[in-house]
């Protein structure tokens, strides 16, 4: 038998059980992977806790990882057993020794990257690359605004921006996380526990605000959000770590100078097989590089996946996480 966290009800991080599966025969378009690393995310708090549905009660958790191909189904023809892979966009279910996916869904990870880096680097840095490269292809010279920049995700956008030649304004929550951003290449902080972030944001740019804000936080930082964007400018909400925005009134992104919005997801942008292997060979090709340097703060035991989520809850966390099975 295997070992996997799941839950029977939606709660805080105490519905989450540490039980004995068997692992399901993949189907014909199926890999099972031996998870060597699971990677650990805010999306996983949002299922747990019901804001996102799974698709059935009880549920797996979790939807990044990294491991070795155990068996692979009839139709398969991307990998063979013992390939390694990564993976970052689920289905449900990453927190295991064992799991099953569909081929579509897995990259070929380069022996260069360790199964820790991949899984603690799936999600978080395609996530980047989307934001960065698609969803607002920054060409360099811009400033921007990205919110948590000591997060996971944040901490690989300073890097990210930096080599391509932006200045990345970050917000963050304290003086050593301030410090851990612009170590990762962040040209200037906010620390919005005691500043005001769009005026300091208006101090930045002389008054011109920025073309494009990176808001994965949500309901806390959604006002100082809009009024850091320039007219005509974008707001990328692509998070909800303090709680869903609701009550968006349209006619304030009139009022805020025509500004856009959007909230991408990266399941829209690595929608096939080439696509997300397109995107993970370039988020391969930073950390080769040396470019992106992935930081793992944290490590562990699957066992101890409800304690790592209270941390990252509780913002007491820095870079990523990663689950040990």
């Amino acid at each position: 038998m295997a070992k996997r966290i799941q839950f029977r009800a939606h709660g805080g991080p105490e519905v989450l059980e540490y039980v004995d599966y068997q692992p399901a025969e993949p189907g014909p378009q199926q890999v099972r992977v031996s998870n060597k690393a699971i990677g650990l995310n805010f999306i996983d708090t949002y299922y747990r806790s019901g804001l996102y549905a799974p698709p059935a009660l009880p549920s797996g958790v979790g939807a990044e990882g990294a491991g070795i191909v155990e068996a692979v189904g009839s139709e398969v023809t991307r990998f063979k057993v013992g390939d390694r892979v990564a993976y970052g966009s689920g289905p449900l279910g990453a927190y295991s020794d064992v799991h099953v996916l569909p081929e579509a869904n897995l990259v070929h990870l380069p022996d260069v990257i360790s199964f820790e880096t991949a899984a603690g680097v799936m999600l978080k840095g395609l996530t980047v690359q989307y934001l960065l490269r698609q969803t607002y292809e920054l060409k360099g010279g811009e400033t921007i605004l990205f919110h948590a920049a000591a997060g996971g995700v944040g901490l690989l956008a300073c890097q990210w921006a930096k080599a391509l030649g932006v200045k990345l304004i970050g917000t963050v929550s304290s003086k050593a996380k301030a410090d851990l951003a612009k170590a990762h290449g962040a040209w200037e902080t906010i620390d919005y526990s005691h500043e005001n972030v769009a005026q300091r944001v208006l101090e930045l740019t002389d008054g011109k605000k920025v073309p494009v804000v990176y808001d994965g936080v949500g309901k806390d930082t959604w006002p100082a959000s809009l009024d850091s964007v320039a007219p005509r400018g974008l707001l990328v909400s692509f998070g909800n770590a303090s709680g869903a925005v609701d009550g968006v009134n349209l006619g304030i992104l009139a009022a805020k100078g025509s500004l856009y919005v959007t909230r991408p997801t990266l399941a829209t942008y690595a929608n096939n097989a080439e696509n997300l292997q397109r995107m993970a060979d370039e988020l391969f090709g930073m950390i080769t590089s040396g470019k992106l340097k992935v930081d793992i703060s944290q490590r562990y035991p699957l066992a101890d996946a409800a304690k790592a989520q209270t941390e990252l809850s509780a913002r007491r966390t820095t870079g990523s996480t990663v689950l040990l099975p």
